[in-house]
Formats: structure tokens, C-alpha cells, sequence
């Protein structure tokens, strides 16, 4: 406890004034408006957090502890950075390798491969987009010819998926981090769970999903069974109804867990625990070389600057299309191609 109250106390020093105020700030609906007790608090965790993420010595601590992948085996990622523009390729793979004693549902399959791909558009100071790929989504896989985007990580790794991308949907990718399921899990369980409320029970036989209506925690495992649910089922008059279960269904779940994992990790609640959940997330991460402490601290800042509300989240428009006997989904336009011209513009998706 010493050494994180040192630690705040050095770095409050290096971080004081440095975020300017500006005229442009928005003045909150009245809704949300805080009274000066509780703006006061929130503000004396705010600084507590930056201290300790400011901190040298915390920060290259936490860096350490990240799975690195070198440079010469990224060379596609997109080195210049415009001003803190940052896209990040976040992909989860289905490799059993590091689940933890006792998940069961998940099988025994060898190898991995990409069971989550998103880009999150991180801009510092202003907001946050979140775009999912379908990993069955039709792409020309240099070197390979035509094949699902999730095979571009089978047949060439973190570098062919990010030249897939970038040859395919032209966004620039500029870093890329990697979990599996077990670190999934573990992060989870490291911020104390996730709090979701179910309007109804809700089951996946395959993934192993059982939950109770109401408001619940989830734990590691339960959050990775919904996360992984294709078979989603609710107990809807007295009878068990399919809602959601295609792919698109589960990647709209994956973005409703970060956001709950994002609204966990920046609560008032969990700004002292913010240390613990750093270095979880860091153990249980691969990152490219590139994810510098110095770009681990400013998207910190940007975080803790942020409210989910800002992060907009939306999947590729697709539709399911079958090929030579191989099912893909294919983009829908013109609404994919206005999605994507919004998430490299950095301007609010449209309406779909």
C-alpha cells in the first residue's frame, strides 16, 4: 500500500495541468448531472488512477508482463500514427491451451483460431468505435485466394489477418492484441465479475450458458459462454425460443460484454482495484511490439476520459451466401461500404 500511495504521489506531480480545459467541452443533459460531493469523489479517483497509470515504474511493470510480438513479424501494421489516431485489431482466438481447471463446455480442440475479430477506432479526447468482422466474412486472403476472413489467421498468423483487412475493407491497422479464451475469463474474474440483467432465464446447451432472469454476475466462465454462444435460447412463456443465435447475434453479445467489462473496469467502485486488472490483462495478452508503455498511457487517459456511451459499437452489414458448397457471409450495400466510410472518418455509423 506504501508503494502505490508513492507511486501516486510521483506521478500526480508529471500529470498536473497537462489535460487542458477547452469552451468545446459539452455541458451534460440534466439527466446525468452529479452533485459536487459526488463530482468530487469521482474526480479525487480519477487523479488516484492517472497517478498510478502515469507512474514510469508501474507503467514498464505492466509492459513486462505482455507476450510481444516482434516488428519483423508485423511488418504489414500501419507505423504512422495522425495526431493519436489509433485503430487496433482485437482478436480473440479458440485455442483450449490456457483454459482454467473446470470449463467444461469448451472441448479439446487443438490449435487455434479467430473467434472474435474486431477493430476498435480509438481517438484521444474525442471517442471510440468498435467494428466487428463476422469471422465467416467472404475476403480475398493474399497468397491464398478466397476464404473466410478467420482462415487469413490459419494459413499466415496476426500478419496475414492485418494485410487481409487492410487489402479488403482499407482500414489501416495501426496495433494488435490478441486473448484467448482463458485470458478472457481470468480478465473478467479479475474485475469481480460483470453485472448484466437478463429480461428472461437464458441457456446455451453447446457453450454451457445457464442463467437465472434478473440481474446477474457473471464470472469468467459464464461471461465466456455467453460471449461464445451461437445457440442462444430464453425461457419466453414457458417455452425455449431462439433469439439472436446466428453469428451476428453473438458478435452484438461480445460487444455488449465489453462494455460491460469497460463500465466495470472504469467504475468508481473499481478505481482502486484499476492496478490488479491492469496486470491481469497484461498476462494475458499478445501485442505487437509497437504497444508501447508510452501508448498504453495515452489510451489509458482516453478511457478514463470516456463513458461507454461514447464508444459506438456496430457489426459489418452481411448477409449469408453459399459458394462452391462454402457458406460465407458477404457484405450488404450500399450499408457496408457507408459503415466503413464512417469508421475511417471517424463520424457516428449510420442508421442501419
Amino acid at each position: 500500500m506504501r508503494r502505490f500511495v508513492t507511486l501516486l504521489a510521483a506521478a500526480n506531480d508529471t500529470l498536473r495541468c497537462e489535460v487542458p480545459l477547452t469552451t468545446e467541452t459539452p455541458i451534460p443533459d440534466a439527466r446525468h448531472r452529479m452533485s459536487t460531493p459526488k463530482k468530487m469523489l469521482l474526480g479525487m479517483l480519477i487523479v488516484a488512477v492517472l497517478g498510478v497509470f502515469g507512474s514510469v515504474g508501474f507503467i514498464y511493470f505492466i509492459d513486462a508482463k505482455i507476450d510481444k510480438i516482434p516488428d519483423e513479424e508485423l511488418p504489414s501494421l500501419v507505423q504512422e500514427v495522425d495526431e493519436g489516431y489509433r485503430n487496433i485489431l482485437i482478436v480473440a482466438s479458440d485455442s483450449r491451451e490456457d483454459l482454467p481447471e473446470g470449463f467444461d463446455n469448451f472441448g479439446d480442440f487443438s490449435g487455434s483460431r479467430t473467434d472474435v475479430i474486431m477493430v476498435a477506432h480509438v481517438i484521444p479526447g474525442e471517442g471510440a468505435q468498435l467494428l466487428s468482422l463476422p469471422r465467416d466474412l467472404k475476403m480475398d486472403i493474399p497468397g491464398n485466394g478466397t476464404n473466410r476472413i478467420n482462415a487469413a489467421f490459419v494459413f499466415g498468423g496476426p500478419d496475414l489477418l492485418v494485410q487481409t483487412i487492410q487489402d479488403n475493407l482499407q482500414i489501416p491497422i495501426h496495433h494488435y492484441v490478441e486473448i484467448d479464451f482463458g485470458g478472457f475469463a481470468r480478465v473478467v474474474d479479475s474485475l469481480g465479475g460483470i453485472t448484466k440483467t437478463f429480461e428472461n432465464p437464458a441457456r446455451d446447451l453447446k457453450s454451457g450458458l445457464r442463467v437465472e432472469a434478473g440481474t446477474q454476475q457473471m464470472d469468467g466462465e459464464t461471461a465466456l459462454a455467453y460471449a461464445r454462444s451461437r445457440s442462444y435460447q430464453e425461457l419466453i412463456d414457458g417455452s425455449w425460443k431462439s433469439v439472436d443465435g446466428s453469428d451476428i447475434g453473438r458478435t452484438h453479445r461480445q460487444q455488449e460484454l465489453l462494455l460491460l467489462m469497460f463500465d466495470q473496469a472504469t467504475s468508481k467502485s473499481a478505481a482502486f482495484s484499476l492496478p490488479s486488472f491492469a496486470s491481469t490483462f497484461a498476462e494475458q495478452i499478445t501485442a505487437d511490439a509497437g504497444f508501447t508503455p508510452s501508448v498504453m498511457v495515452d489510451l489509458g487517459r482516453s478511457a478514463l476520459a470516456l463513458s461507454s456511451t461514447q464508444i459506438e459499437t456496430i457489426t459489418l452489414p452481411v448477409d449469408n451466401s453459399t459458394e462452391s458448397g462454402v457458406a460465407y457471409v458477404v457484405p450488404i450495400e450500399p450499408a457496408a461500404t457507408s459503415v466503413l466510410e464512417a469508421f475511417l472518418a471517424g463520424v457516428a455509423f449510420p442508421e442501419l
